[in-house]
């Protein structure tokens, strides 16, 4: 009988006592908004804002109502207007254009490699093309392409950065934090990302007149002096008045259970890592699976896993899909000709009215991906790879389809 994995992909941890007893805190209080405050009091969301600043060592830190409006605060930040062209990679998630499109800005997609990273040379060819002033780059996955290479490119270019690091929150390039290259990083703590509030998000810069703009936009009321992550007042003087109110602001019961979770961040690296290297010695040496290498310069979370089925047919990528989840094993495929749930492609985003890249197409049709969550030990991870690395065998030996030819006497 075939051994079949009964865990769960979509279970979290539990949010730390410190975290659950400060939330009571709040609702007992009853001042969830983050402006609500008593007497002397300093608002859990401020606190937060300070203590996601000194772990990422950013000089600003906001906290918003999720990641995608962190990003598109981020780019009303930057004053992308309707109609602009902003760069960002092909290989991301449906929030990534979707927060550029929602300024009416103008998506401009941008080849993925085999590393699962932002093709540079293809990059380039796009900024000139399109004059775009504005990258949106993704570490999509907890890939983070050559941070050193792309930031004197886009220095060359004009062309300023916004890094969107939902999934590398805690990661670091040559010990840099990510989200600290660019102009503004941005982060989610979406239940599914590295600190867990149901939804949420942060920006961090270190430029004052973003993070006054992004304060403002953020919905302050003009109450920014109750800001301890922030620039000093005479920034949002000279602003206050010409910057619109987006309110998307983060509630202090979020921040309540974020506040303990920022000291867990490294420790959870660790415990990742281990379940990430637990699938890669699992899946070494599977015939007709191709591992995506980390490049030492990458101290990367591997909060999820990817792999590559390289010149699969798509009947037989969604065979394997469907031999492994009949065994417990829950994969997404990038290269499905439909959406699916968390997982979709650029070709979906009709309203962006993208430009077929054949790159990113080959890469994509033979794309695996799957959670690793930390409710996993490394015994699930070795269990999970044996299935897939059996699965893969067996859809490796149905046949190819072959064409037949009729003739007249048929």
């Amino acid at each position: 009988m075939m051994e079949r994995f009964t865990g769960s992909f979509t279970q979290q941890e539990p949010i730390p006592e410190a975290g659950i007893d400060a939330a009571m805190a709040v609702l007992r209080h009853g001042r969830l908004h983050r402006y609500n405050t008593a007497a002397g009091e300093v608002a859990e969301t401020a606190l937060l804002e300070e203590e996601f600043a000194a772990y990422v060592g950013s000089r600003y830190c906001l906290a918003l109502a999720s990641g995608g409006a962190a990003m598109a605060c981020a780019l009303r930040a930057l004053q992308v207007a309707p109609g602009d062209p902003v760069l960002s990679n092909a290989f991301t998630l449906a929030p990534v254009p979707g927060a550029i499109a929602s300024l009416g800005a103008r998506p401009v997609f941008v080849e993925v490699t085999e590393d699962l990273t932002i093709d540079l040379a293809h990059l380039e060819v796009q900024a000139k093309a399109s004059g775009a002033r504005v990258l949106l780059l993704s570490h999509m996955r907890g890939h983070v392409c050559d941070m050193d290479a792309l930031m004197a490119l886009c220095n060359r270019l004009g062309v300023r950065v916004v890094e969107d690091c939902a999934h590398t929150m805690g990661a670091r390039w040559k010990g840099v934090p990510s989200g600290r290259h660019g102009a503004i990083g941005c982060y989610s703590t979406q239940t599914y990302k590295h600190m867990n509030s149901g939804e949420g998000g942060f920006l961090v810069t270190d430029d004052e007149e973003l993070a006054a703009r992004a304060v403002l936009l953020s919905g302050s009321y003009m109450l920014y002096a109750r800001h301890r992550a922030a620039p000093s007042a005479d920034v949002f003087e000279r602003l206050k008045l010409d910057v619109p109110n987006v309110s998307s602001r983060m509630d202090n019961l979020r921040a309540a259970i974020l506040r303990p979770q920022i000291g867990m961040l490294d420790d959870r690296r660790a415990r990742w890592r281990a379940l990430y290297q637990g699938m890669e010695a699992g899946l070494s040496g599977v015939a007709g699976v191709q591992l995506i290498p980390r490049p030492q310069a990458e101290d990367y979370m591997g909060s999820s896993f990817q792999f590559l089925l390289p010149g699969w047919e798509p009947a037989r990528v969604a065979a394997f899909v469907a031999g492994s989840a009949a065994r417990g094993v829950e994969l997404k495929w990038f290269g499905a000709a439909d959406s699916m749930g968390f997982t979709s492609r650029y070709m979906h985003w009709r309203y962006a009215a993208p430009e077929a890249l054949p790159q990113t197409d080959r890469v994509l049709a033979g794309l695996i991906d799957m959670r690793l969550p930390l409710t996993f030990v490394p015994g699930d991870v070795a269990q999970i790879a044996r299935i897939i690395g059996e699965e893969v065998e067996k859809a490796a030996r149905v046949e190819r389809p072959t064409s037949v030819t009729t003739t007249a006497a048929d």
